[in-house]
């Protein structure tokens, strides 16, 4: 053997070195390809659709009149424990070094979704389980989708896969949630609501379609139907116990709330000197604010538990924003907790240009994928398309700089620095949402990226080809040290087996 030929591989390129890494023209197609159904096995899914829009109404149905989630939920919760007196609601594991796979926001059933699989497989075939935070179905939760957009893409990752609900799974009262992940059948009407305007909120509430069980578990049977593959979650909020980490997954509803006997329940499970992780539906810190979640009848938060020193967390991470964004949250006792954002494990993507220079870390303790100039490149392509105006259409070297200059820092990559944005890149920048930092100032109108409600914006940006920016997670867990790496996934063939690493943090855990 040549003394080159026992070097290790190069680490591949990422979107922080190159374009290249990030797939901006992709080499060779991704085998995700061969993956996907046959022509006509799945329903075509499209957020631009007015029948995916109405089947997700329950959103703004309870923004609108109150959300029903506290309330379902404990009624679920009665069942559970009626099933199981153990109240804890936590699974043990003796081990105190494990790995597992963290995918934010999957189920859409079409290629974005399928284009994480090969590289996740790659990256972390090898974990003892997987976690999905938020939003396995897409639009509407039901059970019927389960086998287009939960058995059959999993198919080949061998261990059990937990999960905690996002919005979208709530929208069928959370039926087709609890007969997959906790064994239990059932439903639960919301309560009636109140007032003059309580008859229009009920009549509006999408009821569930009925389930079929036997076709649910002929389609577990087939897809995951091997004995490592199984598992029962204890509910919808749950925890994992091991002598080095607890993992505290908590059901943020609809609105991203907690009903008070949850709030209880996590301040039970947060108590102790273990060091712990929060996985949760609606990320406390994005998009450079705070959003720190409501518990039902107080005004203390679930930033607060979390943030409590007598709690001993480390790290917190949510979906329901389609892209992955990390804050190094220094406190005033001199801890830090790492805040994550991580909803890119197959739907749409959610603009990372629009983030500001955030104010709650230093810009250098933070990051995002896609890097917030290939956001910006992204959706000038796409804008372009749509109307017909080619000159709104920034490369990703354009992009790069004029997202460099409005925010008053230096490009990520390093052969991007030094790049003078045009005239045209500044209008285009401004028109599509890039906020100012320290060198410039607008007035303009920005086109509907952020400023219109959240059915009509990145939804309908949603598109099927490389480079689709998502992200997965794998989590590493040893006595000494949590490390939490976000792989990204272009679609580009060059990628699936080693996946590029777009950031790594490792947090002491002793």
């Amino acid at each position: 053997m040549r003394a080159d030929d026992a070097r290790p591989p190069a680490e591949p390129e990422t979107s922080r070195t190159s374009e290249a890494g990030a797939g901006w023209g992709c080499g060779s197609p991704g085998r995700f390809l061969d993956l996907l159904p046959a022509a006509g096995e799945v329903r075509r899914f499209s957020w631009r659709h007015p029948g995916v829009l109405w089947r997700s109404r329950n959103d703004w149905v309870a923004k609108a009149f109150g959300d029903p989630s506290g309330d379902i939920r404990r009624a679920w919760v009665r069942e559970l424990r009626r099933r199981d007196p153990d109240p804890s609601f936590t699974m043990r594991r003796e081990e105190a070094e494990f790995s597992f796979l963290l995918l934010g926001d999957t189920g859409e059933g079409d290629r974005s979704q399928y284009a994480v699989v090969p590289p996740m497989l790659a990256a972390g075939g090898d974990t003892d389980f997987m976690v999905i935070c938020s939003d396995v179905i897409y639009p509407g939760g039901e059970a019927a989708d389960y086998e287009a957009k939960f058995f059959r893409p999993y198919a080949g990752y061998p261990g059990p896969i937990y999960a905690i609900p996002g919005n979208h799974d709530w929208y069928d009262g959370l039926r087709g949630f609890m007969h997959v992940f906790c064994d239990l059948p059932g439903e639960h009407e919301p309560p009636p609501w109140r007032g003059a305007t309580g008859r229009l909120a009920r009549l509006l509430w999408r009821r569930p379609a009925p389930v079929d069980e036997a076709a649910l578990k002929a389609a577990r049977e087939r897809f995951r139907g091997a004995p490592g593959q199984q598992a029962v979650q204890p509910g919808p909020y749950w925890a994992i116990d091991s002598p080095s980490l607890r993992i505290v997954g908590i059901d943020t509803g609809i609105t991203g709330g907690l009903d008070r006997d949850q709030a209880a329940w996590l301040r039970e499970v947060s108590a102790g000197d273990k060091p712990k992780l929060l996985v949760t539906g609606k990320p406390l810190l994005v998009d450079g604010r705070v959003k720190p979640g409501r518990l039902e009848g107080e005004t203390t938060t679930i930033l607060d538990i979390v943030e409590d020193p007598a709690h001993h967390y480390v790290a917190a991470v949510g979906g329901d924003i389609h892209n992955y964004q990390r804050y190094s949250r220094r406190l005033g006792d001199g801890r830090t907790i790492e805040y994550v954002v991580s909803g890119g494990g197959g739907a749409f993507m959610h603009a990372t240009h629009v983030i500001p220079r955030t104010t709650l870390v230093e810009e250098g303790d933070f990051r995002c994928y896609p890097l917030r100039g290939d956001s910006l490149s992204r959706y000038s392509r796409l804008y372009a398309r749509w109307l017909r105006m080619r000159w709104l259409e920034l490369s990703p070297q354009q992009a790069t700089a004029v997202v460099a200059h409005r925010l008053g820092m230096d490009a990520t990559r390093a052969g991007d620095r030094g790049v003078a944005p045009s005239r045209r890149a500044r209008i285009v920048a401004a028109l599509l949402g890039v906020p100012c930092g320290t060198r410039e100032r607008h007035r303009m109108r920005r086109l509907p990226v952020r400023k219109v409600p959240q059915h009509f914006r990145s939804e309908f940006a949603d598109w099927d080809r490389p480079p689709f920016f998502k992200n997965f997670l794998r989590v590493d867990v040893t006595p000494d040290a949590l490390t939490i790496r976000c792989f990204g996934v272009t679609g580009c063939g060059e990628h699936e087996d080693r996946p590029p690493v777009e950031d790594s943090v490792t947090i002491p855990l002793r």
